[in-house]
């Protein structure tokens, strides 16, 4: 018995290791790996996905505020926002047909504009495109403060719905023959009228809803990122791609992930170094150079009380480095190239001429003109070598936005030069909203001419000391947009606003700038009756001589392009690349 136990336990165990052979010999091997590649994983390509690098990307999303202005809102705006015209491949601009199916003058008298509506054209959220849209950016334009160029809307007395609003006729009060550079970057009225924060608020981190081919699927402030996703409402044709995501790094974050494949393309604004780490890049990434629709320029503000003399205005810019401050302001980038020269064109713009005169005060500093203009109008140094009359010192306000470079910056240069020439200077701790919004709006100067202006002393107090006023801005660095008609420009940026009993309360220009006697020939310019070339240089001259405005440079951005894209072009003059989104394409890497 024993026996045959032991021979059971001795057949069990024999099983027991077949079949556990079995289901080894079943378990197929482990696959061979390449000790190169150990450890390293796969990389997915999605090829319906092109990551843009960015080196900016900030709250303020409003492409007709003067606060917003950056790539970022330029490049969503594009994406996002339906236009009545658009700049052509030469500049000029041309009806987007996706919106309009025609727009022409209808009338001569009174000067009528009517724009037919493609009857598929909505928003995103079901709503149509329609003279809802027309009429609230007309109102927006003509009574918020800090808009973008809003000469031009100030024009119409009236917008027309007809063809349940697929039919719109503005009705202009004069000609106006810079109206195509109406009505881009229509808004949807239905969401943002009655918008909490009003205008301010209205793109501050986000977009509502799309009328272009692209919609914000996620804006990430915090990590800097913003994700675009193809607009399945979009009627026409829509885009190859069915992801655009912009990320924010530094440039050598950008030119890493251009180096790696991580990024497709760039659009930065880069100074001296970072152009040299972008062009070590060598044939990783195409480099294309493009000038920004808007120049870096000082105002010297005539409504503030210090310096409503034209004697204190050459004092303070005769100051001013202005070398100084361009080389600082581009970082000796490929804006320090752009030097601007002149009050209304931009130089990379068609028609620029330089205009400043060789002995404007601007051009170089002269201390010793400072000198002798500060003791004129009743300045001693005190015993501390700072500029004062009658025991009060000499202060100095200067604005800008300071969540945006480079015009912090540039405010901080400028505080310093004045200090060192011992004049008190402030630098106001205000975001883009606050400063164009509530800081600068103010009423013109009452004079009746700049003449006037030039030649009479500052407002004063019984003691015969200047006022001030803690909420006025002397000085402000801000820019000024110039992709629009030029004779757009030069009314909004110099013009007066309306006067008359019957005529519209507007606000100002950001200079608070009004000569009377100039007013009439801005005019002409405008509507039209004189040609602008005609009549330009005459107000060039007079605005040199005021010394109201000191252009600094064209600003500029680098378009970094990676072989496994293709479609991507620098688009027309200061649209951007953004513009040809709809073609690009993703493609695998060699």
């Amino acid at each position: 018995m024993g026996s045959a136990a032991s021979a059971a336990r001795r057949l069990a165990f024999a099983l027991l290791g077949v079949s556990a052979l079995a289901a080894c010999t079943t378990t197929p091997p482990p696959p061979l790996v390449n000790p190169g590649q150990q450890g390293v994983p796969t990389k997915v390509i999605d090829l319906n996905e092109v990551l843009v690098g960015v080196d900016r990307l900030a709250r303020g999303f409003n492409p007709h505020a003067l606060a917003d202005q950056s790539v970022a809102t330029t490049a969503l705006a594009t994406l996002i926002l339906p236009s009545a015209f658009r700049t052509g491949p030469d500049g000029v601009p041309r009806p987007d047909p996706a919106v309009l199916n025609s727009a022409q003058v209808t009338k001569s008298e009174p000067f009528t504009v009517t724009y037919s509506l493609r009857k598929d054209a909505s928003w995103s959220d079901g709503g149509p495109i329609a003279a809802e849209d027309f009429d609230y950016l007309w109102r927006q334009m003509t009574t918020q403060p800090g808009t973008v160029n809003p000469a031009g809307y100030r024009l119409i007395s009236n917008v027309v719905s007809k063809d349940s609003g697929k039919t719109v006729e503005v009705v202009f009060s004069k000609p106006y023959p810079g109206w195509r550079s109406l009505f881009r970057n229509l808004l949807p009225a239905h969401l943002l009228k009655d918008a909490f924060g009003g205008w301010n608020a209205v793109l501050d981190t986000s977009f509502p809803a799309s009328g272009g081919r692209f919609a914000i699927r996620q804006i990430d402030l915090a990590r800097g990122e913003v994700v675009l996703e193809r607009n399945d409402r979009y009627w026409g044709t829509p885009a190859t791609l069915g992801r655009i995501v912009l990320r924010r790094t530094d440039t050598a974050g950008i030119t890493a992930a251009l180096r790696s494949g991580n990024e497709q393309l760039a659009v930065v604004t880069p100074d001296q170094a970072g152009m040299e780490q972008l062009s070590a890049l060598g044939e990783v990434a195409k480099l294309t150079t493009m000038p920004r629709g808007s120049t870096v320029q000082l105002l010297l503000r005539p409504v503030s009380p210090v310096l409503a003399d034209v004697r204190m205005r050459t004092a303070l810019v005769s100051l001013i480095d202005r070398n100084a401050l361009i080389a600082s302001g581009t970082g000796n980038g490929p804006a320090a190239a752009l030097r601007a020269d002149a009050q209304v064109y931009g130089p990379a713009q068609a028609g620029y001429g330089a205009t400043m005169p060789g002995d404007t005060p601007s051009a170089k500093p002269d201390h010793g003109r400072a000198d002798a203009l500060l003791h004129e109008l009743g300045y001693r140094r005190d015993g501390a070598g700072k500029w004062a009359r009658e025991g009060r010192p000499l202060s100095i306000t200067i604005g800008a936005p300071t969540d945006r470079e480079p015009y912090a910056s540039l405010a901080g240069l400028i505080r310093r030069q004045l200090a060192e020439f011992g004049i008190d200077a402030k630098v106001t701790n205000s975001g883009g909203d606050q400063l164009f919004g509530e800081m600068l709006p103010s009423t013109p100067p009452t004079a009746t001419s700049a003449a006037t202006s030039s030649t009479s002393a500052p407002p004063t107090s019984t003691t015969g000391v200047p006022t001030t006023d803690a909420g006025v801005v002397d000085l402000a660095v801000v820019p000024q947009v110039i992709d629009s008609d030029p004779a757009t420009v030069l009314a909004s940026s110099f013009g007066c606003p309306p006067q008359g009993a019957d005529a519209p309360a507007v606000p100002a220009n950001p200079a608070g700038f009004c000569d009377r006697t100039l007013q009439p020939v801005i005019d002409s310019a405008l509507t039209g009756a004189a040609p602008l070339a005609q009549v330009l240089p005459g107000i060039e001259a007079t605005l040199w001589q005021q010394v109201v405005a000191v252009p600094l440079f064209q600003s500029a951005d680098v378009l970094a392009t990676g072989a496994d894209v293709t479609g991507v072009d620098p688009g027309p003059a200061f649209a951007g690349p953004f513009t040809t989104a709809n073609t690009w394409k993703r493609v695998p890497p060699k």
